[in-house]
């Protein structure tokens, strides 16, 4: 038996998300802030058995803000399990309460916290649309007018928006329905009857403070699993070893200083406080417990981490050894929980890449396995992600104040999803924990897309929330497919070559076998361009989340094209040590000769290969260096949005480099920093604050990039 499908709705960050898993290892990916805790969370509250029954007791602090006002509103928490075994005992406790009728191998197990019924009886007796009358009842509703039920057999989607309007109501328009206890919801479970007491479940927290974990005997994973073979040993096993404490205890005791100190302290009691006001005994006693269960509280772990056979305490081990052994440990409790035959075994390990280097946790987590359990980690690690098959992944990407779960996999068949995990790979995961993604196709992109992108605006890809990804060819739909209405739901631009020819490609008579050689190379790569950008304009088509951007002909071509042929001027020299050579790239950059600068820059990329050139080229990128139109536009596809703050970061670095250039007087900086500061306080609108910005920096390549940006 294993979840299938966990479904969160109103619940804390998430509106309304659903995950799905798969036999085996499962893995969750998220930003911070994207709900990993808290889905968590939300799984121990119905299969965790150590959780305290209190925690079943939501507040309004549970409900989504998304909601506004809470009141009225259901948090569900619903699991559906599958591949139910055929054990008697294990059909007759699905039968009970959780099976969906008449098959019992899947099933669901749902956690609602609801308006109690004398409640919503009071809002399906309002009329439609009445909503004054809505809003003075919601006004009345308390937290202690909400019950938390468990049901079984479930066929309703709350995550379907219709599904919940038409069952907890239209809080919107004010329409509710006659039934309030919809038969959709399941049946009710009695108290007695509880899958956390059948099912193994191990929940491993973020690992932030091991030390402090290994000191706190509620928390402590070796004297949990000591606690646990305690259980084994007889009492006549333990008897002599107890016999030893007593008689050590007492052998303390008995020392003659010991004796003459416990007369020194009741000597100077009485004599300070007389008789009447001194204690009524008292005694120094050794206090080595001598009950098995306090014995293994005593007892700590050394470990050595180096040759040197020193073994030390938890608390003088490195944080990544630390954690490690922490891990361990808590993987061993697992296996003894597990060997308990329960129902079903669940391991559920978050964030456990903290502090561990980065060899082990791909090791590590490649080999954990256990046969009929299933295994959920949440993880910000690409080398713990490289290691996750595709179809075992759930991505958690935030929108506003809401969470939203995704499956890369969804509608691929094996054939793209083989190949999908094969791109994962090869590029690592890092694109499945951005905001947004920009792929580009080679290392010159690579290197310097975001070194212009800072230089021109100040601002780093990493503050956007993007990930710059090279895929090191033109396949992009390999990676890019993962991005779609029902997978990934994050932006996606794609920067590419469109290699059209640098001139013009019909042969001359006559001329030069070079020259005719490199015609026949130009128009063979603008077909092939060609093609290729009618198959990719073709495949981003219709999705809203993916779009392609085009340099004309290729970077290194479009960059100088772009206004930047003196940066490519200052690498002449760096390139050629032959004077008439020299000359002559000189001239061929300077020439305004598309075909004759693009063949020269071409030529020298290929010279000093084409990542090496690229990070000669970054040398000499100042803020004056032209960005290329065709990146930019990508860029802001993948980031269409900014805050008030990244806008004024963009013109407050602009105004300072204008300043530094001496290309603005100070009362136009004055002027321009008073507008700004208006726009930040709300007293202007955006609109406005551009056409300032215009007014102080005329000419700034930064207004038409941002001329769509809102």
């Amino acid at each position: 038996m294993h979840i299938s499908q966990l479904t969160l709705v109103n619940y804390r960050n998430f509106p309304g998300a659903k995950l799905t898993f798969t036999k085996g290892v499962n893995t969750i990916i998220g930003e911070n802030g994207s709900g990993k805790t808290n889905l968590f969370r939300a799984l121990r509250l119905l299969l965790d058995d150590s959780m305290s029954r209190s925690a079943f007791r939501l507040d309004e602090s549970d409900f989504h803000r998304g909601l506004g006002d809470w009141r009225g509103h259901w948090i569900v928490i619903s699991i559906e399990f599958c591949e139910i075994s055929a054990d008697e005992a294990v059909q007759a406790l699905f039968l009970h309460g959780t099976g969906v009728l008449p098959a019992v191998a899947r099933a669901t197990y749902n956690l609602i916290f609801r308006p109690k019924k004398d409640v919503r009886l009071r809002l399906a007796a309002l009329d439609d649309f009445d909503n004054a009358a809505l809003d003075a009842l919601r006004n009345d509703i308390q937290i202690t007018d909400y019950e938390t039920v468990i049901t079984g057999r479930s066929t309703a989607d709350f995550s379907d928006p219709a599904v919940y309007r038409e069952i907890v109501g239209d809080f919107d328009l004010c329409v509710f329905g006659d039934e309030v206890d919809d038969p959709r919801v399941g049946s009710r479970l009695p108290n007695f009857l509880s899958i956390a007491n059948e099912v193994s479940f191990t929940y491993v927290q973020a690992l932030r403070d091991v030390v402090a974990e290994f000191h706190n005997n509620r928390t402590n994973p070796l004297l949990a699993l000591l606690k646990s073979k305690s259980g084994e040993i007889s009492a006549a096993a333990m008897a002599p070893i107890v016999a030893q404490v007593q008689q050590l205890n007492d052998s303390i005791v008995a020392l003659n200083d010991v004796q003459d100190v416990r007369s020194d302290i009741r000597g100077t009691i009485k004599a300070a406080a007389g008789e009447t006001y001194s204690p009524h005994s008292l005694s120094i006693r050794s206090d080595l417990p001598e009950e098995a269960d306090k014995l293994f509280q005593s007892l700590k772990l050394f470990v050595g981490e180096s040759a040197d056979a020193y073994e030390g305490a938890i608390h003088e081990l490195s944080l990544g050894g630390a954690n490690l052994i922490f891990l361990t440990l808590k993987l061993l409790e697992f296996q003894y929980q597990r060997a308990n035959q329960s129902i079903a075994n669940f391991l559920v390990v978050e964030e456990p890449e903290a502090h561990i280097h980065t060899h082990i946790q791909k090791t590590l987590f490649d080999r954990i396995t256990y046969e009929d359990t299933q295994i959920i980690y949440s993880t910000h690690s690409p080398q713990i992600s490289e290691v996750s098959n595709v179809k075992s992944i759930n991505v958690l990407g935030r929108r506003g104040t809401a969470c939203e779960a995704y499956q890369p996999a969804t509608g691929l068949d094996d054939e793209t999803v083989g190949t999908v995990q094969r791109y994962l790979d090869a590029v690592r995961s890092n694109l499945l924990f951005a905001k947004s993604v920009v792929l580009v196709e080679g290392d010159a992109e690579e290197i310097l897309v975001p070194l212009l992108f800072r230089k021109v605006f100040g601002l780093s890809l990493d503050e956007l929330g993007i990930s710059l990804v090279n895929v090191r060819s033109t396949g992009f739909q390999n990676v890019a497919v993962l991005f779609h209405e029902s997978r990934i739901r994050k932006r996606c631009a794609i920067i590419t070559d469109r290699d059209a020819a640098i001139l013009d490609t019909n042969p001359v008579p006559g001329e030069p076998a070079r020259l005719a050689a490199f015609k026949a190379k130009c128009a063979a790569s603008d077909a092939k361009g060609a093609a290729r950008q009618i198959a990719l304009n073709t495949f981003v088509a219709g999705n809203p989340w993916l779009s392609a951007k085009y340099a004309a002909h290729t970077f290194e071509v479009d960059f100088v094209e772009a206004g930047n042929e003196a940066l490519v001027e200052a690498l002449v020299t760096q390139v050629y040590v032959d004077p008439p050579t020299i000359a002559d790239a000189h001239a061929d950059i300077s020439s305004g000769d598309k075909s004759r600068y693009g063949r020269r820059v071409l030529t020298m990329a290929a010279n000093q290969g084409k990542g090496w050139f690229a990070i000669m080229l970054g040398a000499k990128i100042e803020h004056d260096t032209i960005l290329p139109a065709y990146i930019a536009e990508a860029i802001f596809f993948a980031r269409p949005e900014l805050s008030k703050e990244l806008f004024s970061n963009i013109f407050s670095y602009r105004l300072a480099k204008a300043q530094e250039a001496g290309s603005i007087t100070q009362a136009a900086l004055d002027a321009a920093r008073i507008d700004m500061q208006l726009y930040l306080d709300g007293a202007v609108p955006l609109a406005d604050l551009k056409t300032a910005m215009l007014a102080a920096l005329p000419g700034d390549q930064v207004h038409r990039h941002l001329a769509n940006v809102t």
